[in-house]
């Protein structure tokens, strides 16, 4: 018996290793080509972590390499320790999410009274975003000052939209969640958190702050940038500071370390923040609109992939940092980097993909990501073509691809991305936005004439399309 557990071991740990090497070589990869310093990874499978690594430079500036204890800016991810928070209080009996916000604060707007505290976890409350009345550039109060003259202002914007009918991601809803969670646990938000989630979970390097505060082991973060001192020129690597006041952090404000995310993430799965496993499936499955369709967000959790097969429920943060739970397949990937603008959602699922094949097929944009690479993204729309007879099921979705062209865009990634956005014409040819977009790297591309075709058939399609007439009109003018 001795003998067998040994040889099982063994062999348990050869399997891993390809899966491990072939893991290096998409980060090292996607290093290079999205020209990221520095990334820490964590990989969970079956309850423990089977791969903890750290790869490149931390703090350019001091030549510090990334190591497991290196804390990065999670930005957005905080989201979901606030949907655990949330979720707790719903529990206790504290809260109902489909109580109106009337019932847990005072002092609204009217129109804001009937706002439930589920439409505020799924982005679907309809209310002005409190952003627009911070500091644009560090994110800080500004000329309001303080948090009273903010929330003052604030009430008296108008509603974006007929609350349950749209979706849009704000900040001011989770500026309110951390205003609820206050007033039912008589303790700051932040102390609520460390009580309730941080210590349990055991997170060792997880802690509220930003640019301001003294974090021990803290990875700056850092920005290709061309625009500065009000004028465009060279790309170049640049620090970013970022301010977010203390009472808007449940929206924003963690650092945490890649093993710390996956600590928690398994005192997540094995039932030691939540009383019930019916709460965590509530938590991850999707809100809706007024009219019972899913809003595609879950409490907190903003990637959902609710597919066929290998379904997994995650968030991104700051277009930097992301992780994904693979509610099927016991395999949970969280991978951070300290580059704004990376975008690891765009390669995790590949990542996944090491530890079960069958999850790089599952997602279209993934397959297609790692396909093209392999056979030229010039053949992007035949690869389509002839995936689509084979898997009636493919169907990459027309926002990812606008989303990855835009991206590889940036990056300098121009025929590449010049090929996704003529495939998403084929894809969706009654899109206005699709053509807009194709029009757009036409035109940065040089081909003028095809350009203006493009744009043509864009405002055809929607005569709103404002933008578009103004670059038709500087285009033809010239």
């Amino acid at each position: 018996m001795r003998t067998y557990l040994l040889l099982l071991f063994i062999s348990l740990q050869l399997s891993a290793q390809p899966a491990k090497a072939f893991v290096d070589e998409i980060i090292h990869r996607e290093m290079k080509e999205r020209k990221i310093p520095g990334v820490e990874l964590a990989v969970i499978q079956n309850g423990r972590i089977v791969l903890s690594r750290s790869y490149g430079t931390a703090n350019l500036q001091y030549h510090i390499p990334v190591s497991n204890t290196s804390v990065f800016p999670i930005n957005s991810n905080t989201k979901v320790f606030t949907g655990v928070a949330v979720m707790q209080l719903v529990e206790q009996d504290k809260i109902k999410l489909e109580d109106p916000i009337s019932t847990y604060l005072d002092d609204l707007p009217t129109e804001w009274q009937k706002i439930t505290v589920d439409q505020l976890l799924t982005h679907i409350s309809g209310l002005p975003e409190i952003l627009k009345l911070l500091d644009p550039m560090t994110g800080n109060i500004g000329p309001l000052k303080t948090e009273a003259a903010i929330w003052e202002k604030l009430k008296t914007l108008p509603l974006e939209f007929k609350t349950g009918e749209q979706f849009s991601y704000n900040q001011t809803n989770y500026y309110l969640l951390g205003k609820i969670i206050e007033k039912l646990t008589h303790m700051p938000f932040a102390d609520f958190f460390e009580n309730k989630q941080f210590r349990i979970a055991h997170l060792k390097n997880t802690v509220f702050g930003d640019s301001r505060d003294l974090i021990p082991g803290y990875a700056p973060s850092y920005r290709y940038n061309s625009f500065s001192d009000g004028k465009k020129g060279e790309t170049l690597l640049t620090n970013t500071y970022t301010e977010f006041p203390d009472f808007t952090r449940t929206g924003a404000g963690l650092n945490s370390t890649a093993e710390d995310m996956a600590n928690w993430i398994m005192a997540l799965q094995n039932g030691r923040l939540f009383q019930k496993a019916s709460t965590l499936d509530r938590m991850w499955s999707p809100g809706k609109f007024n009219n019972g369709t899913p809003t595609g967000w879950a409490r907190g959790w903003g990637i959902t992939k609710f597919r066929k097969n290998h379904k997994a429920i995650g968030m991104s943060g700051g277009n930097r940092s992301a992780m994904l739970v693979y509610l099927d397949d016991h395999l949970a990937i969280i991978v951070l980097t300290n580059l704004a603008g990376s975008a690891p959602e765009d390669f995790i699922e590949e990542i996944a993909g090491c530890y079960n094949p069958d999850i790089t097929k599952a997602d279209p944009l993934t397959y297609l990501r790692k396909s093209l690479r392999e056979t030229g993204f010039d053949k992007a729309v035949e690869f389509v073509k002839n995936e689509q007879k084979a898997n009636p099921e493919f169907d990459p979705k027309e926002d990812e691809l606008n989303n990855w062209a835009y991206r590889m865009m940036a990056n300098g990634q121009q025929k590449e991305a010049l090929e996704i956005f003529k495939l998403n014409i084929h894809l969706f040819p009654e899109s206005w936005n699709a053509y807009d977009s194709y029009g757009e790297i036409l035109l940065k591309m040089g081909n003028k004439i095809k350009a203006v075709e493009m744009y043509k058939r864009s405002i055809a399609l929607n005569p709103d399309n404002e933008n578009g007439k103004k670059v038709l009109s500087q285009i033809i003018s010239k």
